[in-house]
């Protein structure tokens, strides 16, 4: 799914996070393992998508990557630098790298300016294009890269003039306007109509395509993670408990949490039916992660399988699964397709 790399484009990995952990201090002295131990690449003009359910901690690293969320520890390499360890100017310089798409397409733009003053803030906060010519006229082609034509009618427009999916699409374009090879985009279709969505969904998808932009896709929808991603990590209480191409991990999911997670998403009409009987309960409190493998108290699997004692007192890493496609690891002590 992934666009091909230029002759002497760079190869590696826009966005490398190693053991990225991301603890808060709770209530009564008591630690919120936010994030706990995550590692992850995203290639270029490729789209990794973050799934799990509320709590997981998939903004968490989306703001960590941002650095409006402090890491307690880990590594967060783009460009050749350490995001964690940035400070000051050289932070600022690194953020022209990345950018991010909220969640909120009402509530992320400002009311009382216009798409134009906008769309124009980065590369005023960057010194880029220092003439009002040479903006307006980036600012005209970001907005028609975020297909918001004519862009000289909608740049003169403010927030309340604008459907929800425009007001959207103006975030994208703000975002696009400095050309970053990363975007972190945080639920950014999850309150938008149907029609919208998929409108948002197809321009992220033509923005990789003809521009080689990398995506970390946040989102609580497997479905959707399975249209847009080139890759899907699950994440479960602060960890990714399974990583693999979108195609593996959809036809052939290796860990339960997973295959739960489709079994929700497989039919919204009967979701609320269906969350008992696949998944049980919500997931812990960050502050209170279980002992062993922290899905174990909800995992279906470990109930058939009478309550093995290796998930209780022991926490899984990830593995490479024998029984699904290369790059797929799971963080289970007795994987799907597996004999137990």
């Amino acid at each position: 799914m992934s666009a091909p790399s230029s002759p002497g484009e760079a190869t590696g990995p826009v966005l490398s996070v190693r053991d990225l952990v991301v603890h808060f201090a709770g209530r009564r002295k008591t630690t919120v393992r936010a994030v706990d131990g995550v590692s992850f690449d995203i290639a270029p003009a490729e789209i990794l998508a973050l799934v799990g359910e509320s709590g997981c901690g998939k903004s968490t690293i989306a703001l960590s990557v941002m650095r409006l969320v402090e890491p307690t520890s880990g590594t967060i390499l783009s460009g050749g630098e350490d995001l964690a360890r940035l400070k000051g100017q050289r932070l600022r310089r690194a953020r022209r790298r990345i950018q991010m798409i909220f969640q909120d397409p009402f509530g992320s733009l400002n009311a009382r300016r216009s798409v134009y003053d906008t769309v124009v803030e980065p590369l005023l906060i960057h010194g880029i294009a220092p003439t009002k010519e040479e903006r307006r006229e980036r600012v005209n082609e970001a907005l028609a890269l975020a297909h918001l034509t004519p862009p000289e009618r909608l740049a003169a427009s403010y927030p309340h003039e604008l459907s929800g999916g425009q007001r959207q699409r103006v975030a994208i374009a703000s975002a696009m306007v400095l050309r970053p090879p990363l975007v972190v985009a945080d639920e950014p279709v999850s309150m938008l109509d149907v029609s919208a969505r998929a409108g948002i969904l197809r321009l992220m998808m033509d923005l990789r395509d003809r521009l080689g932009t990398s995506y970390l896709f946040i989102t609580h929808d497997l479905a959707t993670a399975w249209v847009v991603a080139d890759r899907i990590a699950v994440l479960y209480l602060g960890r990714v408990v399974e990583i693999g191409r979108s195609t593996d991990v959809v036809a052939a999911p290796a860990h339960p949490y997973t295959r739960a997670l489709l079994e929700v998403s497989a039919d919204d009409e009967r979701l609320s039916d269906r969350r008992v009987a696949v998944l049980p309960g919500e997931a812990p409190s960050a502050s209170k992660v279980p002992p062993g493998c922290r899905f174990h108290p909800r995992c279906p699997r470990y109930a058939a399988l009478g309550e093995p004692e290796a998930c209780r007192v022991s926490d899984p890493t990830l593995s490479p699964s024998p029984t699904a496609g290369e790059g797929h690891a799971v963080a289970c002590h007795f994987p799907l397709g597996e004999n137990p």
